[in-house]
């Protein structure tokens, strides 16, 4: 058992041979995460230090960092999950914020929607195989209902009139299918760029985050304004 957790996994074109600096760019560049936990930090300090939502959005942003710096470096199966886990426990729990803080859904729709999304998450791969088999998006396709999630929520704000968030979740959208898409070329471009693409995706969505945080701290109390007739 120890030795499948140490399995090397070799997925990215910067990575030509086993050791912990094989990956300098994709390691390094999981400090724009960092860097993103310390802006949200900075931001939820400024309002009031009392949004414990938005800390542990915080906290989460700042272990993802953390655990894909592991995962560039080790770049074995424990490692890995180190990589994964931080960025589902985030985009889990920034859908439950979205649907209450924005949505004003009720705390128990609100729980029931997000495991229905986590089990659509957890089928979604079956699904895509379904329809498209052979086409993996070099192991991007899990990250396909996160994107579709912002999309759909943000819409969702903004037909309910509840803009600023619906705003930048569209925003952080948007940056999101434009870094899936570095990470899904990058075993594509090796021969051409040998560092490949992926530490576009850690920078890009280190960018994805702070849009998010900042829009949980800055819209903590949104109201929805009411509804005028006619």
């Amino acid at each position: 058992m120890p030795e499948y957790w140490l399995t090397p996994i070799d997925s990215y074109c910067e990575r030509l041979a086993p050791g912990f600096w094989a990956e300098p760019l994709n390691a390094l560049t999981n400090g724009a995460f960092i860097l993103a936990a310390l802006y949200g930090l900075a931001l939820w300090r400024r309002a009031g230090g009392r949004d414990w939502p938005a800390l542990w959005l915080i906290a989460v942003t700042f272990i993802v960092g953390t655990g894909s710096f592991l995962f560039h470096t080790f770049a074995n199966r424990w490692s890995l999950l180190a990589d994964v886990l931080p960025i589902a426990v985030f985009i889990y729990s920034y859908f439950l914020l979205a649907l209450r803080r924005y949505l004003q859904l009720r705390p128990i729709a609100s729980l029931m929607a997000t495991v229905l999304f986590v089990a659509f998450n957890m089928l979604f791969d079956r699904l895509w195989f379904s329809v498209y088999p052979g086409v993996t998006l070099n192991g991007s396709v899990g990250y396909l209902p996160a994107a579709l999630a912002m999309l759909t929520v943000g819409s969702l704000c903004l037909f309910l009139r509840v803009k600023e968030p619906g705003r930048a979740l569209l925003m952080a959208a948007g940056v999101f299918v434009l870094s899936l898409a570095f990470r899904s070329v990058d075993s594509s471009v090796c021969a051409s760029v040998p560092v490949g693409t992926h530490f576009l995706w850690h920078m890009l969505n280190a960018l994805v985050l702070g849009i998010l945080m900042r829009a949980s701290i800055v819209h903590v109390s949104y109201k929805r304004p009411p509804h005028v007739p006619g």
